[in-house]
């Protein structure tokens, strides 16, 4: 694990692996939700598949597409987990190549060269092979971004990164060109979560290993005086009614397929008029036919 770079990758470990082994947290279990109804968009059979990610604990051994069952190789990029192979990931490295689908999920939020990661798991995909990732989105913590902003420029002459960057929307189809990916699709899933307090939202933050991720982190210790003044802030910027608090969270997904001579031609830059899930079916529809 090396330790040069701009995420603290050692201190996301740690955060990581002092999560609940009792079942993966909200966020995680909604992405897998979402990864089952997309694998179940493509008839595409996949007789070879791996599952990759910081924390693969919960991570699933089985799946299923629209074109049957699939075996997952589980993979991680950060935390060692017994009987998990742990991968160097920059630059990304598997076991072995001819893999008919890779799914990387968290993984390129805390990538050093995220088309540098997209082109190695490119690299290990089978021609014709599909790799779907998922990270978080660049409005993900909006709320909990500004509180902190706030709060420390009003008590210190400027404010630090508390809250991990994340990619933007707008750029996610372009990595995925980038890396040299064939039929290239981005989408985005925006959720408003809602929290019993800030201080609620705070740990699920730290669960995640979005909190304070970056080697060049703040070294000033948050006070209580800081952290009253975030968390009243935060209130304001976002209580509800009831009391309760409401955060932003983005999740991008990333479809992209090892080029293949049987694909269909790319569409002019901006003309594309399906969803992600469209894509997927009507790309593969014919594929187990």
């Amino acid at each position: 694990m090396t330790e040069a770079g701009l995420f603290d990758r050692t201190a996301i470990a740690r955060r990581l692996s002092r999560r609940d082994a009792d079942g993966p947290d909200f966020v995680t279990a909604m992405v897998l939700d979402d990864l089952g109804e997309r694998l179940m968009a493509t008839r595409h059979v996949f007789s070879r598949a791996a599952i990759i990610g910081p924390d693969p604990r919960f991570f699933p051994t089985r799946g299923l597409s629209g074109g049957g069952p699939i075996a997952f190789e589980r993979m991680s990029t950060l935390v060692p987990v017994e009987g998990v192979p742990l991968l160097p990931t920059e630059p990304l490295t598997l076991p072995e190549t001819g893999y008919d689908l890779i799914v990387s999920l968290f993984d390129l939020q805390i990538a050093e060269d995220v088309p540098g990661f997209l082109a190695r798991a490119r690299a290990h995909l089978a021609p014709d092979g599909l790799l779907l990732a998922a990270a978080l989105g660049g409005e993900s913590l909006k709320e909990l971004r500004a509180a902190f902003i706030a709060a420390e420029s009003a008590a210190f002459d400027g404010a630090f990164a508390r809250v991990a960057p994340m990619i933007a929307f707008d750029q996610a189809a372009g990595l995925l060109q980038r890396a040299g990916l064939a039929l290239p699709v981005a989408d985005i899933e925006t959720h408003r979560v809602r929290y019993a307090d800030p201080l609620a939202l705070m740990r699920e933050v730290k669960a995640l290993g979005a909190a304070n991720p970056l080697r060049e982190r703040p070294r000033r210790p948050m006070t209580r005086s800081l952290l009253a003044e975030a968390l009243a802030r935060y209130a304001d910027l976002a209580g509800d009614a009831d009391g309760r608090v409401g955060a932003t969270l983005e999740i991008i997904w990333f479809s992209g397929w090892a080029p293949h001579e049987s694909q269909p031609k790319p569409l002019r830059p901006g003309s594309a008029t399906i969803s992600f899930k469209d894509a997927l079916s009507r790309a593969r529809g014919s594929s187990s036919d």
